[in-house]
């Protein structure tokens, strides 16, 4: 089974280095230490495909610390609290993706979901006084009543219905022209993953699952999901879908999966993109997971 893009962090955090304020100085002061180059929020690849890094001292706002990367603190640089943060995806971001280093999409993700969330997290939700950065980058604190932030991901849940030897997958109005995929929505409060899945399916095609079994996950940087990967079994095979969700929903074979994971152009649907976790979902699923 293909690995899920963004996944392989190579950078040892170091949880220490956000409670011990000498740990975090030492980091600064390293010769070495550099700090992730990044357009708004988007990575600047060089012609390798590999992220760019510099001086600390090229930091527009307050620094997070990443990590070690055999032994060099590696940082990011905060957006400043009087510039607006960059919403969405630019237009230019997947075609980035494609070009990615393994190792270093894995480190970007983390990087940006930390420096989207700071951005977005600059008063307390809790009585509405500005917030301050803590924990080496990895908190806000308020000092008008002692509240604490951290940064939290949002599961989601991504799955397949499997029925015999076909498998369902959806279409959403906005994919590119004849792309196919595994269904997915928000885990809810007080929902086990396995009843979101059973949830979501039912909600979006009318299909109702037994049986769920997980498969993989994957950090999704935008801006900071965390993508549970699952199959389950179906129950029935009439599909109705829901029109707000999906323009459209189909059982597809097993052969029909192969051909379009294989980039096939006779296949009868678009696959998603290698980076996503669907197409390392899709891709076990044609293996017999």
């Amino acid at each position: 089974m293909s690995l899920p893009g963004f996944t392989g962090n190579t950078l040892d955090r170091a949880d220490r280095v956000r409670h011990e304020p000498e740990l975090l100085e030492a980091a600064l002061a390293h010769e070495g230490a550099r700090l992730l180059v990044l357009d708004g929020l988007d990575p600047v690849l060089d012609e390798d495909g590999r992220l760019t890094w510099t001086d600390l001292a090229d930091a527009r706002g307050e620094l997070l610390f990443l990590g070690y990367d055999q032994g060099v603190p590696r940082f990011a640089s905060a957006i400043p609290d009087d510039k607006a943060v960059p919403m969405g995806r630019s237009p230019a971001m997947f075609a980035l993706l494609d070009r990615f280093a393994a190792p270093d999409a894995a480190n970007y993700a983390a990087a940006r979901s930390l420096v989207f969330w700071h951005g977005r997290h600059r008063f307390c939700a809790n009585c509405g006084s500005p917030t301050r950065i803590t924990h080496a980058g990895w908190g806000r604190h308020c000092p008008n009543c002692g509240a604490e932030h951290f940064p939290r991901v949002e599961p989601v849940v991504i799955m397949l219905a499997e029925r015999g030897d076909k498998v369902l997958l959806g279409r959403q109005p906005s994919w590119p022209p004849g792309r196919y995929s595994a269904l997915a929505g928000f885990l809810e409060v007080g929902e086990a993953i396995e009843e979101a899945v059973r949830r979501e399916t039912f909600e979006e095609s009318g299909i109702r699952l037994g049986k769920v079994r997980y498969v993989a996950s994957q950090p999704w940087p935008f801006p900071s999901s965390l993508m549970v990967a699952c199959i389950g079994e179906a129950l029935n095979d009439d599909i109705a879908i829901d029109a707000h969700e999906l323009e459209d929903a189909r059982w597809f074979t097993r052969d029909e999966v192969r051909q379009s994971l294989a980039r096939d152009p006779d296949a009868p649907f678009g696959g998603p993109p290698p980076y996503a976790i669907a197409f390392t979902l899709l891709t076990a699923w044609a293996e017999g997971a």
